[in-house]
């Protein structure tokens, strides 16, 4: 899916996911307050919230009442596992499709400079 044609608490979500895979919040972390994240995104704080949910939803997010909402135990394991999943159906595919049109094989990248 185009990243323009996407829901923007999609966007919103992704960009959570890839704060929680680079490490910037661990298992246990607090997460940016709602405002404080949509205020950083310039996006509206009810999409920050659904986006939020979703996670709580999944069971990646852990609310604790007064406090703030914070990085489920394990969560960067399954997050880590469901994006590999994502990948591997949804985006390899069509790479190693237009890599076959071009000859191109993985001995063939420069993977260093991922």
């Amino acid at each position: 899916m185009a990243e323009d044609s996407k829901p923007v608490y999609i966007r919103l979500r992704e960009i959570i996911a890839a704060s929680i895979l680079d490490g910037e919040f661990a298992d246990g972390d607090l997460l940016p307050s709602v405002r404080a994240f949509a205020s950083a995104q310039g996006a509206n704080p009810l999409t920050v919230a659904k986006a939020y949910q979703s996670f709580q939803d999944d069971g990646l997010v852990v609310v604790k009442r007064g406090v703030g909402m914070f990085v489920a135990a394990g969560a960067t394991r399954r997050l880590r596992e469901a994006e590999r999943e994502r990948f591997l159906e949804t985006v390899w595919p069509p790479v190693a499709a237009q890599m076959r049109r071009l000859g191109l094989r993985i001995e063939d990248m420069d993977l260093a400079q991922a």
